[in-house]
């Protein structure tokens, strides 16, 4: 406990210099991570684990409540077992962070300067805001409220931001008035990832997520899938694409290599993510 006590403290202070808005986020991921690792936890615990109050303590495990992620019931926050907690935006920020991290940095190649581009609401191309200065000057077209936030004062970047119906669980906009913002605009690329691969089809548990990334998809001249290995051992219910459809796939070096042969047998133009001492 001390251990994990420590880093999270680690965690914390690296974030001194920022928003008092960035500090809540990051703390509520934090308890989130906290919460799926134990099933369950006491409120009084997190007061200790996070330092903070209990009236703050109450008020972090309510906004995840809300968001369908967990139930709370006479002092206890238990971590619930539905889709939506893989959907989340909090939840998968904190599943194969550092494939996400590699994955992205390859990502940027596809980038030019003076692009305009779609960047979809997921944790893996999120990744990608930390790299856009080196890529700039160009125009980020985005529905991720936490990418909005990202990118928001960086020098040169041009942000449009998609508006529509709020999704809290995913801290993004979707729906009919996104879909239309969107289809009034043509993109030089869409960076996209989903929540899994089966049978060479890309597949997402929300049908409302599958639409609005399919028509960043129709309006992009080049269509780049980011995925790391755990998406191939899963299944979702929505369809949303055939992994041939895309220009190219990015995956992380574990990802087994009879995925990569099979995409490979396909004509896909597939890049691997390597991180020290991985895997051509």
């Amino acid at each position: 406990m001390t251990q994990k006590t420590s880093r999270d403290d680690d965690l914390l202070d690296q974030l001194t210099s920022d928003s008092r808005q960035t500090r809540q986020i990051a703390r509520r991921r934090m308890i989130a991570e906290a919460v799926m690792g134990e099933g369950s936890m006491r409120i009084e615990d997190l007061t200790d684990r996070f330092g903070i109050s209990l009236m703050t303590a109450h008020r972090d495990v309510d906004e995840l409540v809300s968001r369908g992620l967990f139930r709370k019931t006479r002092g206890i926050v238990t971590a619930a077992a539905t889709n939506l907690i893989e959907s989340s935006d909090v939840y998968r920020s904190n599943r194969q962070s550092a494939e996400k991290k590699l994955i992205a940095e390859a990502a940027m190649q596809f980038v030019e300067p003076g692009q305009a581009i779609f960047f979809d609401d997921s944790t893996t191309v999120l990744q990608m805001a930390a790299h856009l200065p080196s890529k700039v000057p160009v125009t980020a077209i985005t529905n991720s409220l936490t990418l909005m936030n990202a990118l928001t004062g960086l020098h040169d970047v041009t942000l449009l931001a998609l508006g529509g119906q709020y999704y809290n669980w995913c801290n993004a906009f979707m729906g009919r008035m996104t879909i239309n913002e969107i289809k009034a605009l043509r993109a030089d690329v869409a960076f996209i990832s989903m929540s899994a691969i089966s049978d060479g089809t890309v597949l997402h548990q929300s049908p409302e997520t599958v639409d609005t990334k399919r028509a960043m998809f129709d309006c992009s001249v080049k269509r780049i899938l980011l995925a790391d290995h755990t998406k191939f051992e899963r299944r979702a219910l929505h369809s949303f694409a055939a992994l041939d459809e895309f220009d190219v796939v990015i995956v992380d070096d574990k990802t087994q290599p009879v995925h990569i042969d099979r995409m490979r047998s396909r004509d896909i133009n597939v890049v691997i993510a390597k991180g020290a001492g991985g895997r051509s």
